[in-house]
């Protein structure tokens, strides 16, 4: 049975990683393709969904990258733009657990200067649900006119959103100002425990979960970490341990947990519209889904999020 198709839209961002012990003289960096949504698609397709990506692909050597990345991944690029401007870099330092902190080049990259016109002949009549956040999302030029977008989108598709904020690029105020409206298109929200502190600061979860569902989102997933995920479907709370893992590091965590999540929904048949027939159990089965695809992401290094096939695998055996 062929899965229905999921489009994403947002950055690809290349990924630079210190590597420990160079000279003490020279700074060596190891560069690996990523990016919220080019990792959530590159995610999907390895599971199985049709996945498209909607991007803005720089032709400089870190777009190229990206481009061999996601067509051995099994993204549909079809769609995708060839833009003229750099690609965007991060560089990122790893902490004893795992966890990245970033630093980010991205000033007039190709990633954010979409047009009204760019989006209009993208076809959305085969998407079930189309996915968004992160930096494209927020960033101008373009941030307004993919909001735009997802409106007119939402017509037709289930909408998912995950806002990454990125503090260090864009105001957290920014977001916080825009989010009532993204909540208004959204089905899903998807934010980590560090988004919800930003975007609602001193809320707890379950007061968050209902100031998002005010706004209009009906399922919310606050993800936790190593101490799973917490799913809200209008105000049903359901909490999802994650599988014990071996960290090697978390980059690329959250959105693998978010192509999981909404794979297994697809799977289901559950896209398509405003989630009507979705219940609590369907979301405690996503969501526990999620974080075994999060967790094996998380027991390799980098955004390499596993295949199909590796789900059978135990989390600590999958290989890079």
């Amino acid at each position: 049975m062929r899965l229905p198709q999921i489009t994403v839209l947002g950055e690809c961002v290349a990924d630079a990683f210190t590597v420990p012990a160079p000279p003490p003289d020279e700074l060596t960096l190891r560069v690996l393709p990523g990016g919220g949504p080019a990792n959530t698609a590159v995610a999907l397709a390895r599971l199985g969904t049709p996945a498209r990506l909607l991007a803005r692909l720089s032709d400089d050597v870190f777009g190229r990258l990206f481009r061999a990345r996601l067509e051995s991944s099994g993204v549909d690029l079809s769609q995708a733009v060839r833009a003229g401007e750099p690609s965007t870099l991060a560089v990122a330092e790893l902490d004893a657990a795992g966890q990245a902190a970033y630093s980010f080049h991205a000033q007039g990259t190709a990633d954010f200067q979409w047009t009204a016109d760019e989006l209009a002949a993208t076809d959305l009549a085969s998407t079930a649900c189309l996915h968004s956040g992160s930096l494209a999302l927020v960033r101008e030029p373009g941030g307004r006119a993919v909001e735009e977008f997802l409106a007119r989108a939402s017509a037709t598709a289930t909408i998912s959103l995950d806002p990454n904020v990125r503090p260090l690029l864009v105001a957290p105020e920014v977001y916080r100002e825009r989010l009532p409206r993204w909540c208004a298109l959204a089905d899903v929200l998807r934010v980590s425990e560090d988004d919800l502190e930003l975007l609602l600061p001193g809320h707890p979860i379950d007061r968050a979960c209902d100031v998002w569902h005010s706004a209009g989102t009906r399922l919310v997933v606050v993800t936790l970490g190593g101490r799973g995920a917490i799913a809200s479907l209008d105000g049903e709370r359901v909490t999802v341990a994650a599988p014990p893992t071996a960290v090697v590091d978390t980059v690329g965590a959250g959105d693998s947990f978010t192509a999981g999540l909404l794979h297994h929904l697809g799977a289901k048949g559950l896209l398509g519209g405003r989630l009507t027939d979705l219940r609590i159990d369907d979301v405690t089965q996503a969501c526990a889904f999620a974080a075994r695809v999060a967790a094996l992401t998380c027991s390799v290094s980098g955004p390499n999020p596993p295949w199909e096939r590796e789900l059978r695998q135990p989390v600590t055996s999958v290989g890079t």
